[in-house]
C-alpha cells in the first residue's frame, strides 16, 4: 500500500507534465480522454478520402519495454529516477517463485500506464514525418499498444510502417506479425477491406447518388463511411449473456434480470454513438432464445405458452418483455 501511495505521488507529479507535450493522437490511459475519441478522430481523416491503413499491434508491449531507454527518456531527477528504476526492477512474486523483471513495465501498477505512454511518446511525430515534400502526412493514432497508421498512397504509408519500426526496436519492441495488416477503407487489399479496432468495425461502401457522403463543399464523394461493433464483440457480448444465464439456471427470475441488465447497459452504451441500430436487434433476438432456453430449462413440463404467460408480459407499447409481475424488466439493447 505504501508504494502504491508513492506512485500516486509520482503520477501527480509526472502527468501534468507529459500532458502538455503528449502526442494529439495518442488516447489510451490519458486524462479527458476514450476509445470514442479515438475512433472519432479516424472518422474525421477518412470521411472525405479513402486510406491504405496499416492495423498495428505491438507483440507484448508490457513486457518488453527498454527500461534504460524510458528512464533516460523520464528527464527527472534523480531520486524520482531511482524510485522508478526500483519499481521496474522489483520483479514478480507468484507464489514462492520469484521472476525477475529485467524490461518491461509492471502491469496493473498506479504509474504502469503513465510509464508505458511515455515509452511510446514519440510515434506518432516519427510516422508523420516519413513523406516527402507536397506529400500528404500520414497519421498515426494510438490507443495504448493498438495504433493505425492512415495514408492514401500505399508508398508512403510503407515508408512510415520502416520508420516506426526503426523507432519501435529503440525501445526493445516489434510489431506481432499476426496482428499486424494492411488494409484499405473502400478497396479489397490482399482480401482485406476495412479493419477492426477497439471494438468497432470502420469501413467505406461504394454507394449511389442517393446514399453517398459529401465532403465539406457538398460534392458527392461516391461512397459512406460507417462504424459498426465488430463481429468479434458482438460474439464475446452474446457468449457473455448466455455464460451468465446459464450459470443463473436456478436463480429467480428477478436476479437473473439484475446480472443480465449491468451488462447490456454498459456494451448498448460503449456502442451507442456508431450505426449500432440492426446490430442491437439481432442481439435482442439472440437474447430472447437465450431467454427462452433458460425457461425451458426450468421448466420442461410446461407449454410454451404458459413459459411465455409467466416470464413475459406486454409493457409500455412493447408485446412481450421479460419482466417479473413487479415489472421489472430485462434491459433492450
Amino acid at each position: 500500500m505504501l508504494e502504491r501511495a508513492k506512485q500516486a505521488l509520482v503520477k501527480a507529479g509526472l502527468e501534468p507534465e507529459w500532458e502538455a507535450v503528449f502526442d494529439a493522437n495518442s488516447y489510451g490511459f490519458r486524462p479527458g480522454r476514450s476509445c470514442h475519441d479515438a475512433i472519432a478522430a479516424i472518422l474525421n481523416h477518412i470521411r472525405y478520402k479513402p486510406k491504405f491503413v496499416l492495423d498495428a499491434d505491438i507483440k507484448g508491449c508490457f513486457d518488453n519495454i527498454n527500461q534504460e531507454a524510458l528512464l533516460k527518456k523520464l528527464h527527472t531527477y534523480s531520486a524520482m529516477r531511482q524510485l522508478v528504476k526500483a519499481w521496474l526492477k522489483a520483479g514478480v512474486l507468484e507464489g514462492v517463485e520469484f521472476s525477475p523483471t529485467e524490461a518491461g513495465t509492471p502491469q496493473g501498477g498506479v504509474v504502469s500506464p503513465l510509464l508505458a505512454n511515455i515509452a511510446l511518446h514519440g510515434l506518432e511525430e516519427t510516422a508523420s514525418n516519413a513523406y516527402r515534400k507536397k506529400q500528404e502526412k500520414p497519421v498515426l493514432i494510438r490507443y495504448a499498444d493498438d495504433f493505425l497508421i492512415l495514408h492514401p498512397e500505399k508508398e508512403v504509408l510503407n515508408e512510415a510502417t520502416k520508420a516506426v519500426t526503426a523507432w519501435l526496436e529503440n525501445m526493445g519492441l516489434i510489431l506481432s506479425p499476426k496482428k499486424t495488416r494492411i488494409t484499405h477503407t473502400l478497396t479489397p487489399y490482399e482480401g482485406n477491406v476495412g479493419f477492426d479496432f477497439l471494438g468497432f468495425t470502420v469501413r467505406q461502401f461504394p454507394v449511389g447518388k442517393t446514399n453517398t457522403g459529401k465532403d465539406s463543399k457538398g460534392r458527392s464523394l461516391g461512397f459512406k463511411t460507417l462504424i459498426k461493433p465488430s463481429k468479434e464483440a458482438v460474439k464475446e457480448h452474446t457468449a457473455e449473456t448466455k455464460k451468465r444465464i446459464r450459470q443463473l439456471r436456478g436463480a429467480p427470475q428477478e436476479k437473473l434480470i439484475r446480472e443480465l441488465n449491468p451488462v447490456i447497459r454498459g456494451w448498448a452504451n460503449y456502442y451507442r454513438t456508431v450505426v449500432s441500430a440492426r446490430v442491437y436487434s439481432e442481439c435482442d433476438n439472440i437474447l430472447y432464445y437465450q431467454l427462452v432456453s433458460w425457461a425451458k430449462w426450468r421448466h420442461p413440463y410446461k407449454s410454451m405458452e404458459w413459459i411465455m404467460d409467466k416470464y413475459w408480459r406486454p409493457i409500455e407499447n412493447r408485446k412481450w418483455v421479460f419482466s417479473t409481475p413487479e415489472e421489472m424488466t430485462i434491459r433492450r439493447q
